[in-house]
């Protein structure tokens, strides 16, 4: 039997928090006045917080606002909304990486790649963080070059940061 359609794939968006700075977390932005949105793809902190610094600079030439994604994988054994790290824990990790006007979307999932496909709007431009290329890892994709793939594949705009 084929891999479950995207539909079937559960997940849930069980935070979202607005840019937040030394404790102070503002109301929601207003986003109306903002052409392009830019979604950050959370793979691990460095090549995260090198996905942002990318994001920002071309988000301040470009107006537009900043969402970091980050998919929570939850084991099967576990129920869907009682995930092994507790979730204010990977807000409080994600504490240095966000800024004002950065949006924090933290999604409890089974399988990670599929959420973010389905999480992602079309036409978006995403930016992901990964390793620089190397000769000796071109047999074997990267989680994250591999979840760029993907997202090509389904019509997104993607950007791969390396580092």
């Amino acid at each position: 039997m084929g891999s479950p359609s995207l539909e079937m794939v559960p997940h849930e968006l069980v935070r979202r928090q607005y840019g937040w700075q030394y404790g102070n977390r503002p109301a929601q932005p207003d986003l109306s006045d903002r052409k392009l949105d830019l979604k950050v793809i959370f793979t691990d902190l460095p090549k995260t917080a090198a996905a942002l610094a990318t994001a920002r600079s071309m988000a301040r030439g470009l107006g537009a606002h900043i969402t970091l994604m980050v998919a929570q994988v939850v084991p099967y054994p576990l129920p869907l909304a009682a995930p092994d790290v507790p979730v204010e824990f990977t807000e409080r990790l994600l504490e240095p990486l966000a800024a004002e006007e950065t949006t924090v979307e933290i999604y409890l999932c089974r399988d990670r790649n599929d959420t973010l496909r389905r999480a992602v709007p079309p036409d978006s431009l995403v930016v992901v963080g990964a390793r620089k290329w190397r000769w000796w890892t071109c047999w074997w994709p990267s989680r994250e070059r591999s979840l760029a793939k993907l997202l090509r594949r389904d019509g997104r705009r993607v950007l791969v940061v390396t580092i």
